[in-house]
């Protein structure tokens, strides 16, 4: 196995890697036989090997990024001349790197011929690069080195260069036995697969990748970014415009859009905060160093450059949305930071003004308080995913210490709600007792905390908790938005105090949730109730990230009786197994984790997942908080695009429980006022639209020609069909499903010819054949039944109609997109 302690190498630009030498000791062999590392590296022979070969065939034990990139550029050029390459490896400990294999896939491109040695639990220590050449020559480097820097330069290995000239016979039993092995032992590396290795993927204890992270440059793609490049490389070539990337905070998303931005001339970046963009900024500089970069914010204007950096507040207004300052088309690549803030006003405005090549959207978390459906905003197209569970594993964050605190000096029962929320006022009140902030202090005592941020419901709640700090000894502020109050300061002094050791603990409202770095917080304390998973995960990430010396972050959690805390295991990562025995305590969290409830909580946790709420009743409780929440009835398209993802996830499993299959009725059952149109052909006809088959969305252009905006008719021609089809594909959101059809991805060139041969081919006989009662063709002209001659005029009848249709749309897409992930 190969040895990886050495001494940093430095590491050019991406594109240019070149390997550059310790000391004139380290020079080149003449031998033909033995590579010891110490005094040859193997990868100069390697170089030489791929720049005259025609079929390469490489079997080792793991693949690492930093090896991936050294043979980068030498491998790329081998593809360009036609070169046949495969790749055999192991997964044995889980060495290999999974962004070492997407890396090798993406250079390989779409010839691409990799796999795993299929027997998961059985050592695999074979390492051999056969190189097939001309006139029947070649040659196999065997012995020691795998895919990693260190293997393939300082560390000591030892090597045997076997000429097939010399030794035909001993050339061909490697030749056939790789052939046996990659044929019939092994598991192809699809993009299934690579999903799957790097959703479960964990950093092996051994940390066979400290000395190797020393050289991978910071500003080349690196660990999970080069996954997400990968997949929204794949995303547009199916001829997407539109993706989203949820990855944990940690990951470096902002160079991730640098780098993917690349084959992009002009790029917009919005944000909403003003240190997310400056921190932007500097991010691409690093990557587009040459480009013209400018602001657009309150005190810049830049509409000429090549990058701008936005502000949403200012760019997002009415006045600034308009030729005079930008095109429609002016920006090749947007960049919507912070993606869950972009069903808010001003960012739809953007949205709906601009006209890019793409359009990415970046969070780390897309769960709402509010339940709208932030997917929704790019088509459902989730390009890469990477949570908290998944990014602690791989080593991207620290390791936490979690201690869930019962809470009894708080009775949430007895606090006031509007609109599903704690009243402010009255929470205050109940947070600001000093038997409260004795509990809290306490338990803050308990740990050697240098650096701490500690998050409360409101200012005065932490005015309060700095006053108390503060007075028992615990240098402390408060941070909030005025900035006013006795123990107040300005964000940006407090992090510098914080960073500096000055003060030790930071009480924030609100103000260090997104657009916040402090690597060296060593504590976060929560000191208000849980209602939001987006706002408990950016906070737990704001103690994530890693620093020198860094090896875990703690976690104080001060949970009372509100009705939201039996989340707080599940967003921790928590698993249940089978030996777990309903205790959260035994779930099985990330790597390296601790969490540890008060047994007080234990026993209520235990009694919530004993007697977990019916999926009926979350469902009619889901509605009740969507219905408060938008001041109406939610319809079909409303409560679809609300509803908690992970409820929907599970209702749309279970057909007799699922609304979306029968709403009229389902708004009957939960004591809604009931549809005059139950009991009728039309509720039969919607109904028909709810449930109909659909392995694609031809069915619905087809309904909506009926529909034609409203004016209904019961007879559409060829030019209805067309006019209708063409509308609806245009739109990119619906034109997804074409794209991702060979046959079918050049819809935009179709002319009304082709569009009509499909809609006889697909969705008129389709219609015809599942819902008979209703349509029929007649010479040229498409026909719906006579019996909803008398609901046509019918308004009722009309909105049921076009809200089914866009369910069924909106449904069609949110199902693909679990599909596409890897669901059911």
């Amino acid at each position: 196995m190969s040895t990886l302690k050495e001494e940093t190498l430095v590491i050019e630009n991406i594109n240019d890697i070149e390997l550059k030498e310790a000391s004139t000791e380290y020079k080149t062999s003449n031998s033909n036989c033995i590579l010891g590392g110490d005094r040859d590296f193997l990868v100069y022979k390697l170089r030489e090997a791929f720049k005259k070969a025609k079929k390469v065939d490489i079997i080792v034990a793991f693949l690492m990024e930093s090896g991936v990139k050294l043979l980068k550029k030498d491998i790329e050029e081998a593809v360009k001349n036609k070169c046949e390459i495969r790749i055999l490896t192991g997964n044995y400990l889980g060495i290999t790197q999974p962004e070492a294999l997407y890396l090798m896939k993406d250079i390989l491109g779409e010839n691409a011929n990799m796999a795993f040695y299929k027997e998961k639990n059985r050592s695999f220590h074979p390492k051999a690069y056969i190189f097939h050449y001309e006139n029947n020559e070649g040659e196999v480097f065997i012995g020691s080195s795998n895919i990693s820097n260190s293997a393939l330069t300082k560390g000591i290995e030892w090597n045997y260069r076997l000429e097939k000239s010399q030794n035909e016979e001993d050339f061909n039993y490697i030749s056939r036995n790789f052939e046996d092995l990659f044929l019939n032992q092994s598991i192809m590396l699809n993009d299934e697969e690579l999903k799957n290795y790097s959703k479960i993927y964990k950093k092996p204890k051994l940390n066979f990748s400290k000395e190797e992270e020393k050289v991978i440059d910071i500003f080349s793609p690196r660990g999970a970014q080069i996954e997400a490049l990968y997949e929204l490389k794949k995303l547009r070539k199916l001829g997407y415009n539109k993706g989203i990337v949820v990855a944990a905070t940690g990951i470096g998303k902002t160079y991730l859009s640098a780098f993917d931005s690349l084959d992009f001339k002009k790029v917009l970046f919005v944000a909403h905060r003003e240190e997310i963009l400056k921190q932007a900024f500097n991010s691409y500089k690093n990557v587009r160093s040459n480009e013209s970069m400018g602001f657009f914010n309150s005190s810049n204007k830049d509409n000429d450059k090549n990058i701008v950096f936005a502000s949403v507040k200012t760019l997002g207004k009415e006045e600034y949305l308009k030729e005079e300052y930008f095109k429609k088309d002016y920006f090749d690549y947007i960049v919507i930071d912070e993606f869950h803030h972009s069903v808010s006003n001003n960012y739809q405005n953007i949205i709906k003004y601009f006209k890019p090549k793409f359009l990415l959207g970046l969070t780390a978390t897309p769960e709402r308080l509010d339940n709208k459906d932030v997917f929704a905003v790019c088509d459902y197209n989730v390009a890469y995913e990477i949570r908290l569970p998944e990014a602690i594993n791989r080593g991207d964050l620290c390791p936490f210490r979690y201690y869930g605190v019962f809470d009894e000096t708080v009775d949430y029962t007895k606090i006031p709600k509007f609109k599903g929320k704690f009243k402010e006022k009255e929470l205050e009140k109940a947070l600001m007792l000093d038997k409260r902030a004795d509990l809290i202090f306490k338990h803050y005592s308990k740990y050697n905390s240098k650096r701490a941020l500690g998050f409360c419901s409101s200012k005065n709640h932490a005015e309060y908790m700095a006053k108390y700090f503060s007075e028992n000894g615990v240098k402390a502020c408060a941070v909030y938005s005025d900035s006013k109050g006795e123990y107040a300061l300005e964000r940006n002094k407090a992090i510098e105090k914080l960073t500096k050791g000055e003060i030790n603990i930071i009480f924030s409202v609100d103000m260090f949730n997104e657009g916040v770095d402090i690597k060296t917080v060593d504590m976060v304390i929560f000191l208000r109730p849980t209602e939001s998973q987006t706002i408990f995960l950016q906070q737990l990430g704001r103690g994530l990230r890693k620093a020198k010396g860094k090896e875990y972050v703690n976690v104080l959690d001060f949970i009372g009786n509100f009705k939201k805390s039996n989340i707080i295991p599940k967003l921790l990562g928590g698993v249940k197994t089978k030996d777990s025995k309903n205790n959260p305590n035994s779930f099985s969290y990330p790597e390296d984790c601790l969490v540890d409830f008060d047994f007080k909580l234990v026993d209520f946790y235990k009694y919530v997942l004993v007697n977990e709420t019916t999926l009926k009743t979350r469902i009619l409780d889901e509605f009740n908080s969507i219905k408060e929440e938008i001041g109406h009835t939610p319809s079909r398209v409303e409560l679809i695009t609300s509803m908690d993802d992970e409820l929907y996830k599970e209702v749309r499993k279970k057909a007799k429980e699922n609304p979306f299959k029968d709403y009229l009725k389902f708004l009957e059952r939960i004591g809604e006022e009931k549809s005059e149109l139950l009991d009728t052909v039309g509720y039969v006809f919607i109904n028909y639209i709810e449930t109909t088959e659909m392995s694609r969305t031809y069915k619905m252009p087809i309904l909506l020609a009926f529909y034609n905006k409203g004016d209904f008719k019961l007879r559409i021609n060829e030019d209805d069909i067309y006019n209708s089809m063409k509308e609806f594909y245009e739109n990119p959101s619906n034109g997804q499903d074409l794209l991702a059809s060979k046959t079918t991805k050049d819809y935009l060139t179709w002319d009304k010819e082709k569009y009509l041969k499909k809609a006889k081919d697909m969705p008129l006989k389709a219609l015809m054949n599942t819902g008979s009662e209703f349509f029929s063709l007649e010479d040229n002209e498409f026909i719906l039944s006579d019996k909803l001659k008398d609901f046509i005029e019918s308004n009722n009848f009309k909105e049921n109609v076009l809200d089914s249709i866009n369910m069924r749309v909106i449904e069609f897409y949110k199902n693909r997109n679990y599909k596409f992930q890897g669901g059911k």
